[in-house]
């Protein structure tokens, strides 16, 4: 079966060494790639994922040391929220007041727990409680959370925006998600990935509209099964009046990018070839890695990034 549903979620942080601090050691994400933003080498981009790095798991960042605080509004992203056995709840609950995280009172969201949080940069994160989630990822065991603890890949994204109607259209007409609920001003749109799966959308008329900048997220990405089937979705959208950008080469995916009729920016990343196509998986993330068009320059980016572990 093709697995639809969110490939990674990227966004902008302040300092590295603090980004990375928080994701590995306070979330104990696993990351598994440290490389450079392809468009901008003087930025580092860091990708964080479960143990193998697979689509659905992976939540990225281009950090930058002094960057201004972003504001969420219209056409953004308002949550990313991540995936967690559901009798986990407690534990992470003391976690985050152990570590010092500011969050709000468990709520339920869809009839899952949920546990808000911001990360240092004041990006709006959440634990979702699931039940059987311990099957569907491979957990990342870090020096402190315990496998059976673990962060299991993405759960959703929630955007805010002034309307549903266009965006929705997107997601079940292209995307291949289809409407899995609603829930007061909230309408929830299921891929058949069972990691990162989710997208809720939150239509707020009247919002000001986002502002770029630390803890605001850049785009979303949706999964491809491969390059014919990202082709065919980007026909869909040119024929729906959508300006749909080139194929880019990422590394370890191929990307198109548009904007989506609510404004967020989306991407449709192919699943091949992976976080593995350059290391081997038992040491991702270890290593700078560079594409081949900028590995010539290897040494003068390297004296530009802030250092990092």
């Amino acid at each position: 079966m093709i697995e639809t549903g969110l490939h990674h979620v990227t966004a902008f942080s302040g300092p590295a060494l603090r980004n990375l601090d928080f994701h590995t050691r306070v979330l104990g994400l696993r990351l598994v790639k440290k490389t450079v933003n392809f468009d901008d080498p003087g930025t580092y981009h860091l990708y964080y994922g479960d143990a193998a790095g697979r689509p659905g798991t992976i939540l990225t960042f281009f950090p930058v040391e002094r960057a201004a605080a972003g504001r969420v509004g219209v056409g953004e992203t308002q949550e990313t929220a991540f995936r967690i056995p559901r009798a986990s709840i407690g534990w992470w609950t003391h976690r985050l007041i152990e570590k010092g995280v500011a969050h709000e009172p468990l709520v339920q969201v869809f009839g899952a727990p949920t546990l808000r949080f911001r990360d240092p940069d004041g990006m709006m994160l959440a634990l979702v409680g699931v039940d059987d989630v311990e099957a569907q990822a491979q957990a990342w065991v870090s020096a402190e959370v315990p496998a059976e603890h673990a962060v299991r890949g993405l759960h959703g994204v929630t955007l805010l925006l002034d309307g549903a109607e266009p965006t929705a259209a997107i997601l079940t007409e292209v995307l291949g998600l289809h409407e899995a609920g609603r829930e007061g001003n909230l309408i929830r749109f299921a891929g058949s990935a069972a990691i990162g799966g989710f997208v809720t959308l939150r239509a707020v008329g009247g919002f000001l509209p986002g502002r770029p900048g630390a803890g605001s997220v850049h785009h979303i990405a949706f999964r491809a099964a491969d390059d014919a089937a990202q082709a065919a979705m980007g026909e869909a959208l040119a024929a729906r009046g959508l300006n749909v950008t080139e194929q880019r080469d990422r590394q370890y995916f191929r990307s198109i990018y548009f904007r989506e009729p609510g404004g967020v920016l989306f991407e449709i990343a192919t699943d091949a070839p992976g976080f593995a196509v350059d290391e081997p998986v038992e040491a991702l993330g270890r290593a700078l890695k560079l594409p081949a068009g900028l590995e010539p320059h290897r040494a003068e980016i390297e004296a530009v990034l802030p250092k990092v572990a």
